[in-house]
């Protein structure tokens, strides 16, 4: 088998790396740089901070930092729109997934002058584009290394998945410094979402032996760190852990893709404006009961890299901790249930046909060890609301 292998052409890790931007754009033969950040950067002089460096080396760069959380494409449009009149040649991004995902999207919305629509799964997009230089400020989604962007359609209130090398950073920054401000239930969302990554890369049915060295990686990072660096966000050793853990797990899912968690939890965050490592969160445990039986020596491996079970113990018993673990770690990372968050009942069980419809036809569910049919998935949403998991 032939593994196609994707990452940055260039990737900077290290405290304080943030400083070397401008020669990373050097070597891209760039000069002229966007800035696209969220609000919460530019407020805690973040954004300042990157004009300062690249002004020092004698750049000048221009800020957008109107990014919304869980980016639309009226955002993406926005950027786009920036890049154009500004005469832009590179998209530096300085966030955490939404405001790389938006950077990433509009780089290819402004090269190839498509509508995001048109960019959506199945289509692959590998067109060259403008280059995208990214620095991760939570250790989460891993967007830095990854071929994909993740955009919400307003109109049809749909996360479209935009997947193929255009959306794949030229150079990623991953500057652990960057993620001593994050909050707590930053911190806790975005490392079960690096966690998630790590996991579905590991079971997934487009797993290679260069994924899962990466994937173990991480989850072996991750599990030693996530909760301290939740509970004690000045701990610099493990905020330095998740970074690269994050890091890792980006890279090994950008070469397998996700599998049903992440199928489940897009819809979700689309309706229901649920952050999107949090509503991995929710569906964590559930999704890894229901498919546990499909892949044991994986989740098996998986349990023993997070430290959920004996390194000794066999393939049933170490897999079949997890789900139990996975709802521990919730209650202790303070995850609501969908029912906590204060999603109406009525209106989540009417709109389970169509998350199905949307979840399954983004793909990636057809990734799992099991793939689930069309009612089980539909019973899986159900469950989900409670926080309740189908018996092993």
């Amino acid at each position: 088998m032939i593994n196609r292998i994707l990452t940055p052409r260039e990737i900077l890790v290290g405290g304080g790396s943030r400083a070397r931007l401008p020669d990373v754009l050097k070597s891209l033969g760039v000069g002229r740089p966007l800035v696209v950040a969220d609000p919460v950067m530019a407020r805690l002089g973040m954004a300042d901070e990157i004009l300062r460096i690249l002004a020092e080396a004698g750049m000048v760069g221009a800020v957008f930092a109107d990014v919304v959380e869980d980016p639309t494409d009226v955002s993406v449009l926005a950027v786009a729109a920036r890049i154009a009149e500004g005469g832009h040649d590179v998209v530096v991004a300085l966030g955490g997934g939404s405001a790389i995902d938006t950077a990433k999207a509009a780089a290819i919305v402004a090269t190839t002058g498509e509508m995001p629509r048109a960019l959506k799964v199945p289509r692959i997009v590998d067109e060259p584009v403008m280059p995208v230089v990214a620095l991760p400020t939570t250790a989460g989604t891993g967007a830095e290394v990854t071929r994909a962007a993740v955009v919400t359609d307003t109109a049809a209130e749909e996360k479209m998945l935009i997947l193929g090398t255009a959306a794949l950073p030229a150079a990623a920054i991953v500057d652990y410094e960057l993620t001593l401000t994050c909050p707590f239930r930053v911190t806790a969302d975005t490392g079960i979402d690096a966690l998630t990554h790590a996991l579905e890369a590991l079971i997934n049915r487009n797993r290679s032996p260069h994924a899962d060295a990466l994937a173990l990686s991480a989850l072996r990072l991750i599990g030693g760190h996530l909760v301290r660096a939740a509970e004690q966000g000045d701990d610099r050793d493990a905020r330095e852990a998740m970074m690269l853990g994050a890091t890792h797990a980006g890279l090994a899912v950008s070469n397998t893709s996700t599998a049903l968690i992440h199928g489940m939890s897009r819809p979700i965050g689309a309706f229901f404006h649920v952050p999107h490592g949090l509503s991995n969160a929710m569906v964590l445990p559930l999704v890894t009961r229901f498919s546990l039986e499909a892949a044991s020596d994986r989740y098996a491996a998986a349990a023993r890299a997070l430290g959920f079970a004996d390194p000794t113990a066999d393939d049933a018993t170490a897999a079949a901790l997890l789900p139990d673990a996975f709802a521990a770690l919730n209650r202790r990372l303070k995850v609501p249930t969908l029912a906590e968050y204060g999603i109406s009942r009525e209106r989540y069980l009417a709109l389970i046909p169509e998350m199905v419809r949307q979840g399954l036809a983004s793909g990636t569910p057809g990734n799992n060890p099991r793939i689930p049919t069309a009612e089980e998935f539909a019973d899986l949403y159900r469950q989900a609301y409670d926080g309740e998991g189908p018996a092993a």
